[in-house]
């Protein structure tokens, strides 16, 4: 479905990704781990369209979305839950939800009944301001507001990071949930241990290379990640 080839991507003088190469087959959850800084953000971001690559390719279902606008890439199916979750906390919890289907020219509300299937606690909280709500309820609103697009592949950037432990067990039986209902998913996550126990693939990201690759299952039992990732 997705496939990235020899991306490379520069800040000013530093080359923060360096030739990535990285494929998600439709159907599956895909994790990109690794340390601090090696690259993992800027390859979604990049994907995404915020960020211009300096060389490579990346196509979606053959075709060529490298330095499209973010827009003409969400039109395509492809959406961004963003690290640190970034809802407009001014306005309310559906403002925020009916932003993420602002490019869609067919009805949304069967998507925005699934958003509260998934997630109860924003149509409870549908009229109150999105910046009131907790760090948990806020990742729940920014991954509902990339589903409000009808997405066909969903991009989530640290998706645990900074909520508490059951918390975390939540985001990621969602996560598992929405890919059974047919949506692709690219995960970047800090938490490798639950990555790899949810994904299909992973690939480990290492100083903007990849260095490692396989299934989630090996890649749990792989020594050096092991030592790296998993603290073990």
């Amino acid at each position: 479905m997705l496939k990235i080839e020899d991306l490379r991507v520069n800040y000013g003088g530093i080359e923060a990704v360096k030739g990535v190469n990285l494929e998600v087959p439709q159907g599956q959850i895909v994790t990109l781990i690794g340390a601090n800084g090696a690259g993992k953000s800027t390859t979604l971001r990049t994907v995404a369209g915020l960020v211009k690559s300096a060389g490579g390719h990346i196509t979606f279902h053959g075709t060529d979305i490298t330095g499209l606008s973010p827009d003409k890439i969400v039109s395509l199916g492809v959406t961004l839950v963003p690290e640190g979750r970034r809802v407009f906390p001014d306005l309310t919890v559906l403002e925020n939800l009916k932003i993420g289907a602002y490019l869609r020219k067919d009805s949304y509300e069967k998507d925005l009944a699934w958003v509260h299937e998934l997630f109860p606690r924003l149509e409870e909280r549908s009229w109150q301001a999105a910046g009131t709500l907790s760090g948990g309820e806020q990742q729940m609103l920014a991954v509902g507001r990339a589903l409000m697009a009808k997405p066909k592949l969903v991009m989530m950037d640290e998706p645990s990071l900074g909520l508490a432990p059951l918390v975390v067990k939540g985001i990621f039986e969602i996560i598992k949930e929405i890919n059974r209902r047919g949506v692709t998913v690219l995960l970047v996550e800090q938490n490798a241990n639950m990555a790899l126990q949810t994904a299909d693939v992973g690939y480990v990201l290492e100083t903007g290379r990849i260095t490692l690759y396989g299934s989630g299952k090996d890649l749990l039992v792989n020594e050096a990640v092991r030592k790296a990732y998993l603290g073990k």
